[in-house]
């Protein structure tokens, strides 16, 4: 992750801004047509406003397994449905997975932004368990060891 001067949650929104006035530029330039006429909306590369967008790759049964234990251990993952950081989390469990995710949206109702408030949030994104916060994209190396949890002998390789 490039640190930056700027607080953590404006970093998101900070690259959102650049994507965004990217994408208007090469509008500009194009006349609003060309180049782009093969390109997804900004909307569908990162997620929709209701979710952080889907994963790219099927999940594997470790995967699988680990979002069950955090699930079944009350963990939490507070994101927005813009921050790139939240889709790249989410990839990291594959696309299965990462529909089970306990995942809570921020941005997206002031239901949401309110939850994210009480939960004082201060980064995308977030992991909460057991009182604790770890903030920025886990790895699941990190969250395994986090979370307590251990791969069944099936999914270890000899």
């Amino acid at each position: 992750m490039v640190r930056s001067a700027l607080p953590r949650p404006e970093r998101c929104k900070a690259a959102m801004v650049l994507g965004l006035s990217a994408l208007a530029i090469t509008l500009a330039a194009s006349g609003g047509r060309g180049g782009l006429a093969t390109a997804a909306p900004a909307s569908q590369a990162v997620g929709s406003p209701s979710h952080v967008g889907e994963a790219v790759s099927p999940s594997t049964p470790e995967q699988l397994a680990l979002v069950e234990h955090l699930r079944s251990k009350g963990a939490v993952f507070y994101g927005a449905w813009w921050c790139p950081h939240c889709f790249h989390q989410k990839n990291l469990f594959g696309t299965e997975a990462g529909r089970r995710l306990p995942y809570v949206e921020c941005d997206k109702d002031e239901a949401g932004r309110q939850r994210c408030l009480a939960a004082k949030v201060r980064a995308y994104p977030s992991w909460y368990l057991g009182g604790e916060r770890r903030e920025g994209v886990q790895s699941l190396e990190e969250l395994k060891l986090w979370s307590g949890f251990s791969s069944s002998p099936a999914a270890k390789t000899p």
